[in-house]
């Protein structure tokens, strides 16, 4: 057993608004981190719905739906690319996405009336609140919280700063 099992990877939560364009500017940002660090590197989303767009709870709760069938950034990485037809389409639209991705539609569907993954969203909006949350996007990584709400400038790099921080103090090689 290497040390990386053993210690896990380094978690970055990203509280996240899928009607959000500076959301959608972040996730090339996302994919490079995700590249660089593969599996040391656990990129969670976190939902942090906002009440000025008034499809992102019913957007977070498909995502969550997305996630139980295993495609849950694949799904909010396509919600994101067409935040904008979101805000016009609503609710057709997120499961009209889950049938391009291959995604269960009838369950996604269900998922929105049940409200089955509504406390997830609900967990994820106070805990952010708690945290001093006021925008999307963003992170929290090694304790330190990031806004990425007002600029995503610089944060890419600060990110990988902590993150070959905490990888060292663990032990993980940094390449």
């Amino acid at each position: 057993m290497t040390d990386s099992s053993t210690t896990g990877p380094v978690v970055l939560d990203v509280w996240c608004e899928l009607q959000c364009v500076d959301c959608h500017t972040a996730l090339a940002d996302l994919r490079a981190l995700r590249e660089r660090y593969g599996d040391r590197l656990d990129v969670r989303l976190r939902h942090f719905p906002l009440d000025k767009h008034r499809h992102s709870f019913a957007a977070a709760q498909a995502a969550e739906e997305a996630v139980e069938q295993g495609q849950g950034w694949p799904y909010a990485e396509a919600v994101l690319a067409r935040h904008a037809e979101l805000d016009t389409r609503g609710e057709p639209l997120l499961i009209e996405i889950a049938r391009q991705l291959g995604l269960d539609e009838e369950e996604f569907d269900t998922a929105l009336i049940d409200g089955r993954h509504t406390l997830i969203v609900d967990a994820d909006q106070a805990e952010g609140k708690a945290i001093g949350v006021t925008g999307t996007p963003t992170y929290v990584i090694g304790g330190e919280r990031l806004d990425g709400g007002k600029s995503q400038e610089g944060l890419r790099e600060r990110i990988e700063e902590i993150t070959d921080r905490l990888l060292a103090e663990a032990g993980h090689p940094l390449s």
